[in-house]
C-alpha cells in the first residue's frame, strides 16, 4: 500500500557525472524530503553504491571531486580549507577552480548601498598549497575548457537579480596569461557555459531564456566574432546543455510528453518516452536521469543514439504497488491550439468505472509541463491523490515548455486569461466522456500552480475543494517583494508604481476576484518563502475571512518555497488526503 513515508523517504538520483573514460557514473542520491544528499557510483563492478556524502559530483582525469559541506572534496578528504562556501567548482589539470564568496564575515546588518558579498571566480593550485583569486565580479557560472588552459566565465555586475541578473556577461579567462576576455551581454538567466570545438575555432555555448519571459534557448558564441547567436529552433525547447570532450555540445529538449536529445546545431540523435531532467556526456556515451509512467527516476546510460540501459533500482520498495493507470490525453483549446496532459485514474479502474471525483493540478512555472514520467512527489502528485480514489487531470496550458517558444511566451502580461480556458476545456472535456463527475471536482497547486488554484476559485464556483501551497494573489506586490521581482512584472503585466492605477497586475491578480470565491481553499506555505512570500498566503487569507468563505491556513515555519522538513512533508500529504476526502 501506498503510504506519505514512502513517498517522502524513496530516493531520487540527480547531476550525473560520466568518467573520461565512460565507464563509470557517479551521481547525487537524496530522499524526496530532502535528507542527507550522497555521492553514489556507478561502475561495471556490481550494483552501484554509495562512495560518499556529497553533491555535485565531477570527474578529472585521475580522480571523482564532489562538495561537502560546502568545500571540495575527493573520497580521501578535503583538498583546502575555505572560509565561506563554495558553490561551484571545476577540477583541472595542474588547480581547482572555484566559486565562492569572501572568507571575511558578512555584517550582521546588511546596508543596501553597500552591495551584497559577490561568488568569485578562485584557483586552488595543489602543488604550491595557493589560493588566487581569478574574477573579482560576481560569478554564475564557470566551464573549464577541455584542453584545461581557459575558463569561460558567466557574471553578474552585483549579486543581485535586478539588475546584476538582467544584463549577465560571458567573458574567457585564459589561464596561462591571465588574460580576460569579453564576450560582452548574454540573454537573461544565461546558464551552464559548456566549450566546443569546429576545426580550428573554439566556441561557448550557453542555455538562457529568450525575452525575459517564455522559452529558453541555447546561444553560440564562437571566440573569433564574439557574436551571440540562437541556435535552438523555434519549436525546441532545450532543457540542459552538456559539454563533451569533442563536437558540438548535446542538450536535452522538452519534447511534448517526452524528451528528446539533440546535438548543438545539427538537430535530435536520440528520443526517451517520458521525462529526462539531467545528463552527462562524453560525446559517444550518455548518462541520464529519467523517469516513465510507472518506473521512477533512475539513471540510464547507453551510446549516444542507442538503446539505454538502467543503471540500478533506486526504489525497489515500490516493486509490489499497483499504480493508478497513466494516460495520455490531446485535445483542442477554445482557439483551436493543440494541447496535451496526462490522466491518472485510481489503482485497479478504469475509465468504464467513472464518472469519478477529478482533482486538476495546474503545473508550476509557468514556463514547466507534466511529462509522462512517474508522478509521485511530496508535493500534490497525481498517485498519490489516485492512491486515494481521485481521477487526477494534469494539464499542459500555454505558457509551459514542450510546444516552442510562441506557445511558451504567450502568457507574458496575460497568466490566467488564456491559461485558464486551457485548463477548463481540458475539464470539460472529462466531464463530457464520462470521466469527471461535475459535482465532485477539485483543484490544487503549487507556486505558479497555486496562483492558478487561486484564480481558478475566483472564475467559477464549479470546484468543491482547491489547495493553494505556495501561490500568489497579488502579482503587484509579488514584483515588489518576490526574488525575482522583475520576472513576475513581466507576467503580471506591472509593478504599481508606473503612476496612478488600476494597473495591468490588477486585472490578473486572484486578489481583485476574492469576493466571487465560495469554494473552501485550504492555504500552505512556507513562513521563510523568498519566491513567493508568505505576505501572498496572508492576503489570500485575510479576503476569504473577510468574506467568510471557508478555508484552512497552514504555515510551515523554516520552510522555504519548496518544503525540506521531513515531518511538513508528511503533514501536507495526509492534510491533502483529508481535505479532499472530506470535501470531494
Amino acid at each position: 500500500m501506498l503510504t506519505a513515508e514512502l513517498i517522502v523517504d524513496h530516493h531520487v538520483p540527480s547531476e550525473p557525472a560520466l568518467s573520461p573514460d565512460g565507464l563509470r557514473i557517479a551521481y547525487r542520491v537524496e530522499t524526496v524530503v530532502k535528507g542527507a544528499p550522497e555521492i553514489w557510483l556507478a561502475d561495471s563492478g556490481g550494483e552501484p553504491r554509495k562512495v560518499a556524502d556529497g553533491t555535485s559530483p565531477k570527474w578529472s582525469s585521475d580522480s571523482l571531486y564532489f562538495l561537502r559541506d560546502g568545500q571540495v572534496h575527493t573520497v580521501d578528504g578535503p583538498l583546502f580549507a575555505w572560509g565561506s562556501e563554495i558553490t561551484g567548482f571545476v577540477p583541472m589539470r595542474d588547480r581547482i577552480v572555484f566559486v565562492a564568496e569572501d572568507e571575511t564575515p558578512a555584517a550582521d546588518i546588511w546596508v543596501w548601498s553597500e552591495g551584497l558579498r559577490p561568488a568569485r571566480l578562485r584557483s586552488f593550485d595543489p602543488k604550491a598549497g595557493e589560493i588566487t583569486t581569478l574574477i573579482e565580479d560576481h560569478v554564475v557560472g564557470v566551464a573549464g575548457r577541455q584542453d584545461d588552459k581557459a575558463v569561460a566565465v558567466l557574471t553578474w555586475s552585483t549579486p543581485e537579480l535586478d539588475p546584476g541578473g538582467l544584463e549577465p556577461r560571458l567573458s574567457v579567462l585564459n589561464l596561462e596569461t591571465g588574460e580576460r576576455r569579453e564576450l560582452g551581454k548574454a540573454s537573461f538567466e544565461a546558464e551552464s557555459p559548456v566549450w566546443w570545438r569546429d576545426g580550428d575555432s573554439w566556441h561557448v555555448a550557453y542555455l538562457a531564456t529568450l525575452e525575459r519571459v517564455g522559452g529558453r534557448a541555447v546561444f553560440d558564441v564562437p571566440l573569433e566574432t564574439g557574436e551571440h547567436q540562437n541556435l535552438t529552433p523555434e519549436s525546441a525547447c532545450p532543457i540542459k546543455l552538456a559539454q563533451v570532450d569533442s563536437g558540438a555540445p548535446l542538450m536535452l529538449v522538452a519534447d511534448g510528453l517526452d524528451t528528446a536529445l539533440h546535438r548543438l546545431g545539427s538537430g535530435e540523435v536520440s528520443f526517451w518516452r517520458g521525462q529526462a531532467d539531467a545528463i552527462a556526456s562524453n560525446g559517444e556515451i550518455v548518462a541520464i536521469v529519467l523517469g516513465t509512467a510507472h518506473q521512477p527516476k533512475n539513471i540510464h546510460s547507453g551510446p549516444v543514439g542507442g538503446a539505454l540501459t538502467r543503471v540500478g533500482d533506486l526504489a525497489p520498495e515500490f516493486a509490489g504497488i499497483t499504480w493508478g493507470s497513466q494516460e495520455r490525453l490531446s485535445y483542442k483549446a477554445f482557439d483551436g491550439l493543440a494541447l496535451d496532459g496526462l490522466l491518472v485514474l485510481p489503482p485497479g479502474k478504469t475509465r468504464e468505472d467513472g464518472p469519478f471525483s477529478l482533482i486538476t493540478i495546474p503545473h508550476g512555472g509557468p514556463y514547466d509541463r507534466y511529462a509522462d514520467g512517474f508522478q509521485l512527489a511530496w508535493f500534490p502528485s497525481a498517485q498519490w491523490l489516485a492512491s486515494a480514489g481521485h481521477a487526477v487531470f494534469l494539464p499542459n496550458p500555454r505558457g509551459g515548455q514542450g510546444h516552442g517558444h510562441e506557445f511558451a511566451a504567450s502568457v507574458a502580461g496575460r497568466v490566467g486569461l488564456e491559461e485558464w480556458k486551457d485548463l477548463e476545456t481540458g475539464i470539460d472535456l472529462l466531464v463530457a466522456e464520462g470521466v469527471a463527475d461535475p459535482d465532485r471536482l477539485g483543484i490544487v497547486g503549487g507556486s505558479h500552480g497555486g496562483f492558478m488554484t487561486a484564480w481558478a476559485v475566483g472564475q467559477t464556483s464549479r470546484f468543491k475543494a482547491a489547495l493553494m501551497l505556495a501561490g500568489i494573489c497579488d502579482w503587484g506586490m509579488l514584483a515588489g517583494t518576490g526574488e525575482f521581482g522583475p520576472y513576475d512584472a513581466l507576467l503580471g503585466g506591472s509593478t504599481g508604481w508606473e503612476g496612478e492605477g488600476p494597473h495591468r497586475h490588477d486585472r490578473l491578480s486572484p486578489i481583485s476576484y476574492a469576493s466571487k470565491i465560495e469554494t473552501p481553499v485550504l492555504i500552505a506555505h512556507g513562513a521563510d518563502d523568498t519566491n513567493v512570500p508568505l505576505s501572498q498566503a496572508e492576503y489570500f487569507h485575510r479576503a476569504l475571512r473577510h468574506f467568510g468563505v471557508e478555508h484552512d491556513f497552514v504555515v510551515y515555519p523554516g520552510e522555504g518555497h519548496s518544503l525540506r522538513k521531513r515531518e511538513n512533508q508528511l503533514d501536507l500529504l495526509r492534510r491533502m488526503h483529508e481535505w479532499f476526502a472530506r470535501l470531494l
